[in-house]
Formats: structure tokens, sequence, C-alpha cells
């Protein structure tokens, strides 16, 4: 963080994080507050460490970190992680046509689990098929690694749709009731009629009209593999973006030890900033550590069921249909697929 978009953030935060002096003692400033904070989801340090660091007590660290989280969230929501419109909808997918080759793509979607120190007597609420205690970030993401929608607070333990169906983005897909464009005919192939807008998700999604997924099995053919390629490029981002989002604030790559509540102020904190830092000069950097250091979060697995209805099956089939097509193929989208088949039998074969 460069030092004019510290500036900029206690600009932000610094009327909700300047509190009263007293008589008996004269309160913390807002900018070592938020030093402070900032310096616990960078570091992952534990918050007695920080208390020795900056010579402060124990309760005062804890009660900044939680202070400028909700400070974060209530001042900079409005801003950088916005409800969606229908025009947010679109310039999303534009980004997708124009950076991945991915028509009327609404965004990647994807879970990971945050891991959290296990609580007294909370059982199996919160223990994940990792054997870890966590709970579940979902999280819709941008042809730019920018989030879009987030939900964080579901238990680990939740599978099998509970995170999906029960989000608020689900639901309100499913009902209809976001501001989502509708259908619009795809870019150089008007022949194929209209085409609803989608999200991309891997294999743990349900198929449905307005999320696709790959296509199962080994067996396939060379369309349904070059479907399955360009569907996993586009998807790639959201993997992309909780890379940049762990790699910038390493306390995801430590046990959380806050109450589930407070690690779901701290995740929404996180997005927020995530999408306040966005550079594209930066991406690669922070992608390339991620990589080196060889750590991620968990992925959440079995958020839908396996079986489809025809219409979302038909718009499968359209979709591959057109990146077969003239209009939709791309000229490497062949040798990438027999490279990928390529490894995988020479792996094998080793």
């Amino acid at each position: 963080m460069s030092a004019e978009q510290m500036d900029e953030l206690l600009s932000l935060l610094g009327p909700e994080l300047t509190r009263q002096s007293t008589n008996f003692r004269a309160a913390i400033e807002p900018k070592p507050r938020l030093a402070v904070a900032l310096r616990y989801l960078a570091s992952g340090d534990s918050l007695v460490s920080l208390a020795f660091s900056y010579h402060l007590g124990c309760t005062t660290v804890r009660d900044a970190v939680h202070l400028v989280c909700a400070a974060i969230e209530k001042m900079m929501m409005e801003r950088f992680l916005p409800r969606p419109t229908e025009d947010t909808w679109k310039e999303v997918a534009q980004g997708f046509w124009k950076k991945w080759n991915f028509p009327n793509c609404l965004g990647a979607i994807d879970g990971k689990h945050i891991v959290i120190q296990a609580l007294p007597l909370s059982g199996s609420q919160y223990f994940n098929y990792k054997k870890t205690f966590s709970i579940v970030l979902l999280a819709l993401v941008d042809a730019d690694y920018r989030f879009r929608v987030i939900q964080v607070g579901d238990c680990g333990r939740t599978s099998d749709g509970g995170v999906y169906a029960g989000s608020d983005l689900g639901k309100g897909l499913e009902a209809r009731t976001l501001h989502v464009p509708t259908s619009t005919s795809l870019p150089g192939a008007a022949h194929l009629g209209e085409m609803l807008f989608v999200m991309v998700g891997d294999a743990a999604f349900p198929l449905k009209p307005y999320l696709m997924r790959p296509y199962p099995g080994k067996n396939l053919t060379q369309q349904k593999r070059i479907l399955n390629y360009r569907l996993s490029r586009a998807r790639m981002v959201v993997e992309n973006a909780f890379g940049i989002l762990a790699s910038r604030w390493r306390i995801f790559h430590r046990h959380i030890n806050l109450h589930p509540k407070n690690v779901d102020k701290l995740v929404v904190a996180a997005c927020i900033l995530h999408n306040f830092l966005l550079a594209p000069v930066e991406n690669q950097r922070l992608l390339d550590e991620e990589e080196q250091q060889g750590r991620h979060m968990a992925p959440v697995r079995n958020m839908g069921g396996n079986r489809a209805s025809r219409e979302a099956c038909n718009v499968r089939e359209a979709f591959c249909t057109f990146f077969n097509s003239p209009e939709g193929s791309v000229s490497w989208q062949d040798r990438m697929v027999w490279l990928l088949e390529h490894t995988k039998v020479t792996t094998l074969t080793k």
C-alpha cells in the first residue's frame, strides 16, 4: 500500500475511528488504529504479537481490528463493493468477452474455506472435509479480478447446495428478482439466436440456465473439450482473485483466532480492501508469490446436484456450438486442448 493510498484510506475511515479523549486517558489516534488492523490482516501475526510490537494492550489491539473492519464495511461498501445493477452486469459481460473470449458472462463464481480456530462446544458445525474448522466465502468475480458479489458466514460443514442455494445471489437468480439482463445475440453470431447471460463455475456447482459448468466425464468429443477449456479459462479469474486476496492479506494463510461473527466482518473488509487496492500491474506479482508459497484456500465441494434441466443443457449446447463456430472460435483453442490432453496422458504414463 502506497503512502497516498494509506492517506486516502485514513481520510475515508478517520471519522469512524476517532474517539473522545478524557481527563484520565488520551484517545488513540485513527492512524495507529488503522495501522494495527492493516498489519494484522497483512502479516497474520497474533494479536498478542502485535500488542508487543506497538506497545499496546491486547484488548486495545483486538478492539482496533474490530473497529477498523466495521468502519471499512460501513464507509467503503457502497463505493467499492456496491450492489450490482443491470448496467454493471453488462459491463462485466463486456469485460469477459474482451479479455477472456467468453460472451454473455456475468462473472466467475467459486467458494473457499476461511480457516478459523475451533470454538468451544461448537461440535462439528464448522468442521469441513479438510478436517479443519472454517467458514465459507462465496464470491462472484469479474474479468479484472474484482469482487462483485460476496457472501460470508456459512459454516464449513455446509455442502450439497446449501452454500449456493442459500445465498442471496442463488435465490435471487432462481426467483429472477435480480436486475440481470436476460438475453442477447452472441457477438458476430446473430444466426444462433438470443442467448442467456450466465455465470461460470466448476463442477461443484449445479448446471442452471444462468450457471454453466463443464461437461462431466472423460470420453468427450472434441467440441465438448473445447467448451470445457473455454469455460475453465474464464472461470480461472475467480481462482486468481482468491490467490491475490490471500497473497496480500496473509491472515488467510493462518487459523484466524476470532469469533466467527468477527471473522465474517474481517473477510468482508479484506474483500473491500482488495477492490480498493486492485491494480493490474500488481496482479501478476501477487499471483506469482501465491504460487511460490504453494498455499491456497481450500475449495468448497459439492455445492449443487448433478441433475440439470433440459433448458440448462440446451444453453450449454448452444455455447458449445458457438465456441466451435467460425464466429466464436479462437485460433489457439484446438492446440491448447491437445496440449492439455497430451500433458494428462504423459503424467499418467510416468
